[in-house]
């Protein structure tokens, strides 16, 4: 009688973990890549004074870099990202006029602004990221 209670016991408590791991999962969001191409364009736009010198941008692998650049503005060209894309990134460094100077890493999609990073100081270094 002993042993009926322990197994009883032992098959109860399983049977209680189990229904509540399964309670606990729940549905994800579905996080799958975009559907269809974009057209992206990569913008920079630095405070007077200050001088933009690299930039890094481009989605999943397909990665750009430009360099030796200057000035305070910077646009890429459009880009067609195509279905199946996971993420789109900028970053990019420049060195400000003074401690005020601020950097703007933009990416803009379909022609709309959907992200925005950017950086303060002398030494600027701002960047954006988004996922599709």
């Amino acid at each position: 009688m002993k042993n009926i209670k322990i197994k009883t016991f032992v098959l109860s408590f399983f049977a209680l973990v189990l229904f509540t791991g399964l309670m606990s999962c729940k549905k994800d969001e579905d996080e799958s890549p975009s559907k269809s191409s974009h057209k992206v364009v990569f913008k920079l736009e630095a405070s007077a004074g200050s001088n933009i010198s690299t930039v890094v941008y481009g989605y999943d692998s397909q990665i750009t870099t430009a360099t030796s650049l200057s000035g305070t503005t910077w646009t890429s060209q459009e880009i067609t990202v195509p279905a199946g894309t996971i993420s789109i990134n900028i970053a990019a460094n420049a060195t400000g006029a003074n401690a005020n100077s601020t950097l703007k890493a933009q990416i803009y999609v379909d022609g709309e602004l959907k992200r925005e990073g950017t950086s303060s100081g002398a030494i600027l270094s701002a960047s954006a990221s988004l996922g599709l």
